[in-house]
């Protein structure tokens, strides 16, 4: 069936290209800080469900849908997106060893043609080691931390060096676990 992304993420098209699978990419362009939970785990499945019922009432095919929503959480607490250089400063800065960044990510996967939906959740963590003050300057200064949950992309080249370790899978914490994401397309297209 064909298939489509409904993410303009480019971490997850990267995810779904590097394991060769073809697809669209067709965002869902909804609000997503209007979908708010207390609970961290629950919250990228709801926004996630959130990209497929906007997408889904758009599509008129037979095809098979990916929408996914990755949060941050560093110390108990919800890192989205920066919104100022101030901020992806503090976020970068306070990433210390023994102190994990963990990413929170929910899948969900819509056969259009069955209306069969399923889905998932799968988390993983990043360590990092002490960024150094220049590097965080010169990261923000890129803009690129600002389309990141948590304001990081653990294969950037500038933090790269400054991961320790990954506990879970490396795609996981990238925005899309492609197993997890493979098992959903397969239950997706059966009876």
């Amino acid at each position: 069936m064909k298939l489509i992304l409904g993410s303009q993420s480019e971490a997850r098209q990267k995810v779904l290209q590097d394991a060769g699978l073809t697809f669209t990419v067709v965002p869902a362009n909804i609000d997503e800080k209007q979908i708010r939970d207390d609970n961290l785990e629950t919250l990228p499945l709801l926004v996630a469900r959130a990209k497929a019922d906007a997408l889904v009432q758009r599509i008129t095919e037979p095809l098979l849908l990916i929408t996914a929503d990755t949060v941050a959480v560093f110390d108990g607490q919800l890192r989205e997106k920066p919104e100022s250089a101030e901020q992806a400063e503090q976020y970068l800065a306070d990433y210390v060893p023994n102190k994990p960044v963990q990413t929170n990510t929910g899948v969900v996967v819509t056969n259009t043609q069955t209306g069969k939906r399923v889905e998932g959740f799968d988390s993983a963590a990043a360590y990092f080691r002490p960024i150094p003050h220049d590097i965080i300057k010169q990261l923000v200064a890129t803009g690129r931390p600002f389309k990141w949950a948590g304001g990081f992309a653990i294969d950037d080249p500038l933090l790269k060096p400054y991961v320790d370790k990954i506990e879970g899978k490396y795609q996981s914490i990238y925005g899309l676990p492609l197993e997890l994401t493979m098992q959903l397309l397969e239950q997706a297209q059966t009876p």
